[in-house]
């Protein structure tokens, strides 16, 4: 196997365990992942799963607001927190895109996507709430990840400064 097959079989080899990683904090907070547990969540009755979303936020920014109007060391971690958790995303993406070629809106759909789904996700399974700032912060820290990408991708075209 050369080099560049390795390399590419490695970083897919990553990402699969970034995901897993993603999905253990977000819908499990680092507790063991128990399907028996999920299981009995999805057998409830349909007004449970209704109840729990309407404990949810869709008002895009009012989460966001609220962390800086009450600024504690919890809001500020959970702000970080859902960007930071997106970051690697958007370089994963990009690097293991085709030619590593993917365009900002490939990427934010397939960030916004996936937050999408884990935050539903938290909603039917009653194991966290929906929160449409938190599909914003996870896209944006998906845009970071792949800015560093682009960034990188940049610096390495560009031809060396030579000094006279």
């Amino acid at each position: 196997m050369n080099l560049l097959k390795f390399r590419q079989y490695a970083l897919q080899a990553l990402y699969a365990v970034y995901i897993y990683i993603l999905f253990k904090i977000i819908l499990f907070k680092f507790s063991p992942i128990d399907f028996t547990f999920l299981w009995h969540q999805l057998q409830r009755s349909p007004d449970t799963i209704v109840r729990q979303l309407r404990m949810g936020n869709f008002v895009p920014l009012a989460t966001i607001s609220n962390t800086f109007h009450h600024l504690t060391a919890t809001t500020l971690l959970n702000f970080i927190g859902n960007i930071a958790l997106f970051l690697p995303f958007g370089l994963f993406v990009a690097f293991l895109s085709p030619n590593q070629n993917l365009s900002l809106r490939g990427l934010v759909l397939r960030a916004f996507g996936l937050s999408a789904l884990l935050e539903c996700a938290q909603g039917l399974f009653s194991i966290g709430t929906f929160d449409v700032d938190d599909l914003i912060l996870n896209t944006f820290g998906g845009m970071l990840g792949y800015g560093l990408f682009r960034l990188w991708k940049g610096m390495r075209k560009s031809p060396p400064v030579t000094e006279k």
